[in-house]
This record gives C-alpha cells, structure tokens and sequence, in this order.
C-alpha cells in the first residue's frame, strides 16, 4: 500500500489525474465532482496554520518528523503523510487540496480552508464559558466562512451557483477543539454538554450559508471517540478498570462524544427538511474509527501499539504532552504503518487511508452519485 500511496501521491501534486484513473478505479469518480471546499481543524488542515503568523510559531506540524512519508516534506499537515482529505481528493480523481493562505496556490479544483487548532465557535464564546483558546488560531469556522466568500467574490460571482454544482463540500471535521481545550483545563463533562447546543448551531449555520453560494452537495462530519485517543487516556488515566470499555477506551469521554454526535446528526436531519433538494450527509468519523480499532491487527497494525503514539515518548502510551512529536530527542517508531496514532493526538497516513475507506463506503450511496 505505501507504494501505491507513493505513486498516487506523485501523480496528484502534479495534477494528473487521469494517470491515477489508470492505477485504481476511484468510485468517488462517479460523483464527477470538479471540485472539493474543506472545512475544518488540524484533521484537515494542508498547510494553512503554517502561514499564520502565531500559528506558525506554535505548530508541532511544521517540522520534522510531521510529512516524512509525503515525500519527507513537511506541508504543515499533523500526521506523517496524507490525510482524509487527501484520500478523498484521490478518490475523486482530483490533486490533492491546496491551502487558502498559500498565495500561489492554484485553486481551479477546490481550496482547503481548514486551520490546525481551529474551533467551531469563536474565541469569544469560548471566553465567556471560561475556556481559554489554546489552539493558537483565531481561525474558527465563521472566518473560514469569510474566507470562502472572499475566494467566490473574486472566482464564481455572480454565477457560483452554476459553477459550484458539481463541487463537494466539507464542514468539518470541526467543534471538536472547543471540547478538547476545556476537558484539558478541567471542565466537567456535564459543562461541556451545556455548550454543545451553541457548537452545533454555529454548523448549521455554517452549512446555510455555503447553501446560500450553490452547494448542492455537503458532508458534515461528527467527531472521533477522543476516549481513544493517547493524549486522553493519558490525561485522564485512573486505575478503575470500570471506566474503560473493552476496547480500553474512556467510557465517559466516548459517552459525551456521542451525545455530541447525536446533537449533530438531529440538527442535520432537521436542516433536511428545509432544504428537500440539497444533498446533507453526516459523516460518521465516530463508528469509522471503532471499526478501524476493531478490525486493526487483521488490517497490519500491530496489536501491542493500538493506543500508543508512533512519534512520542514515555509512559503507557507513549506520549508526554510537555515531549511532543518534533521535539528534539522525541523519537519515532520504525513503521509509522502500525501505529493508528502518529503524535499522540492525530493519526497516521495509514489510520487515515483506511478511515477514508469507511466513510466512502458508508458516504457513497447517499451522495446521489452514477454508478
């Protein structure tokens, strides 16, 4: 599979994607999508947080060993090659997306808007709920939104709802950082649970607003079960057994992510009925990671480092959030392929490629597209 990734990858940074036709047959393809508009946090981000001034400054993923398998070239995505995203974009049979910020870029396929360590909500909301914004960004979704704007201003207007009709959009995955900054600060769940219902408005809101420039056909992903994740069972280890489920993951963190989910999933359905004529799906990230945790070993991950970062240091799971991946002296595992996390927090090339096998698989039929 690393090899076949290798050649895609070649293939897609120069933009041909009629040679990608020819190595597999992407059933996204069918879809005809012209282009992809991502949304989103450091899950998608391609390099946009590197060319934030703060951002920059503060980002684990703009420095080695981040990208050592995207051709050893550090683009400011937090794993160690490709992501979702980018699986996506192959499956579509399109280049891989480029960030808004780069000015150089070439966006006739699309523009990837997502920012690492972005909220759905603003950090003004996030103050007054006393949660500090630590994600180094003041990216969140509404200034993505006006970033998009910008961008149609200048290439689709007046006519963005007939050049956008064959275009794919992703809201997310976002509203998960907003959660993640207060657990780390020391909010309890049922404080967490208050400010859900403002999260997933601020998406909706999102999502009538791209409807608004002509998007006909939009995916909103819900969030990973963080009781899962390195960084949290780290943070929040404790010796009684029953706060784990069989999977050894923290029941009461998957338990809020599901209650999240749900939120979302209701809200989706209810935004269904205003707009009959608009393809709305809800990407399951949630049930697309427990099928990954599953099924690991049978897929080549190794069975003892399910839960362990590859790039980390120290303890069960072999992360330290005070020795970060990029660090010096932090080092990394001799196969980032076995490994479903890469730093602790995000997750390998490998993870990601698989992850966006499920939520295509699950996606496809839903998206209306010719088969």
């Amino acid at each position: 599979m690393a090899a076949t990734i290798a050649l895609l990858l070649s293939l897609l940074i120069l933009g041909d994607a009629q040679q990608v036709l020819k190595l597999q047959n992407p059933r996204l393809m069918n879809c005809r999508f012209d282009k992809i508009y991502q949304f989103g946090d450091s899950i998608s981000d391609t390099g946009n947080c590197i060319r934030e001034t703060l951002c920059e400054v503060q980002s684990w993923c703009k420095r080695p060993p981040y990208g050592i398998n995207f051709y050893q070239n550090v683009t400011g995505r937090c794993s160690n090659g490709m992501l979702i995203i980018d699986f996506i974009a192959v499956e579509c049979g399109l280049p891989l997306l480029n960030p808004y910020k780069d000015e150089n870029a070439e966006f006739r396929h699309g523009v990837n808007f997502a920012v690492a360590g972005s909220t759905a909500v603003s950090a003004e909301f996030l103050a007054e709920n006393n949660i500090d914004n630590i994600g180094a960004t003041n990216s969140s979704l509404s200034v993505q939104l006006d970033w998009m704007s910008s961008h149609f201003h200048t290439t689709c207007s007046p006519n963005c709802p007939e050049k956008l009709n064959n275009s794919l959009f992703l809201v997310g995955e976002i509203g998960g950082n907003e959660f993640n900054f207060g657990l780390l600060q020391g909010k309890t769940i049922e404080e967490l649970r208050r400010i859900v219902p403002q999260v997933v408005q601020t998406i909706i809101h999102a999502v009538k607003r791209i409807i608004g420039f002509g998007a006909t056909r939009i995916i909103v992903p819900g969030n990973f079960p963080i009781g899962c994740i390195p960084l949290f069972l780290t943070e929040f280890m404790t010796n009684n057994s029953t706060a784990y489920d069989e999977h050894h993951c923290l029941k009461d963190l998957n338990n809020f992510v599901i209650f999240y989910n749900r939120y979302l999933q209701q809200a989706i359905d209810e935004l269904k009925k205003d707009y009959p004529n608009i393809t709305l799906i809800y990407g399951d990230n949630y049930n697309a990671f427990m099928w990954l945790l599953e099924n690991a070993v049978s897929l080549g991950f190794d069975n003892n480092s399910l839960q362990k970062a590859c790039c980390g240091i120290g303890g069960e799971y072999n992360y330290n959030g005070h020795r970060s991946c990029g660090d010096p002296m932090v080092p990394v595992c001799v196969d980032p392929n076995t490994h479903i996390s890469w730093d602790g927090i995000h997750f390998t090339q490998n993870a990601y490629s698989w992850l966006a096998r499920w939520l295509i698989d699950d996606m496809l039929p839903k998206l209306n597209c010719q088969v």
